[in-house]
């Protein structure tokens, strides 16, 4: 199952595509801005449309968010999606947070001087309990130019971040999962949009834009299943 979002005349649109059959298993028009918050979400609906108890789920970096990771765990959907932050540190030539390894008997982050970074506090930072590590070596570190700017470099780690390291642990081990999203949910959409022509919707309104859609998601499926079976066994099967 794969997923795909692209905003047309100001709605965002979301399909989740059967990785065999290339068929749309499911779709959603919101006016959300943003991917973020629609990986569960879809997941689920294509979960649903499989009638299947468990689901491995393809999407890009648009898509990714710690929180959404975590929900599909706990929906037995396994999601692979590319980390999509960004390291401001590593821009500026110091080391990233990938090089402090976190020490889970301990709860201590290990420097890449050696040094551990002990536990400090926990808060609560857009709804997420952050807990927060650093060194008192920092100060008389012989690589501390390296590392931050400030007196202690510090770290945070969410309370659920064995979630993330489990996605980017089953990242690392498919490296050709990104190509195979591509090869799966381009054909279907790139089909849909020529369809559709350069005005794309000719509705508007949310309940108006998302019917059109429906029927677009319909005669792609319809098609699809023409040359998947034939005409004749699509008949006998409605």
């Amino acid at each position: 199952m794969r997923h795909r979002g692209s905003g047309m005349v100001g709605y965002n649109v979301q399909t989740a595509v059967d990785v065999d059959r290339h068929l749309i298993v499911a779709h959603e028009v919101t006016n959300a801005g943003s991917d973020r918050r629609q990986l569960t979400r879809m997941a689920q609906q294509a979960k649903a449309a499989l009638q299947t108890d468990s689901l491995n789920v393809l999407a890009d970096r648009g898509y990714y968010s710690g929180q959404e990771l975590r929900f599909c765990e706990d929906s037995n959907i396994t999601a692979y999606v590319p980390n999509s932050a960004t390291s401001p540190n590593k821009a500026k030539g110091q080391f990233d947070r990938s090089e402090f390894h976190y020490i889970a008997k301990d709860d201590e982050y290990e420097c890449p001087a050696g040094e551990r970074l002990i536990y400090r506090f926990t808060r609560t930072e857009k709804g997420k309990q952050i807990r927060r590590y650093w060194s008192p070596a920092c100060p008389g570190c012989p690589i501390h130019a390296q590392c931050t700017t400030g007196k202690n470099r510090r770290v945070s780690r969410w309370v659920h971040e064995e979630v993330i390291e489990r996605a980017e642990a089953r990242l690392a081990a498919k490296p050709d999962a990104m190509h195979i999203r591509r090869a799966t949910v381009e054909h279907p959409y790139g089909t849909l949009k020529g369809w559709m022509g350069s005005t794309h919707f000719l509705t508007r309104t949310l309940d108006h834009v998302s019917t059109e859609m429906s029927l677009h998601v319909l005669a792609y499926n319809m098609k699809r299943v023409i040359n998947l079976i034939g005409t004749k066994r699509l008949l006998e099967a409605i």
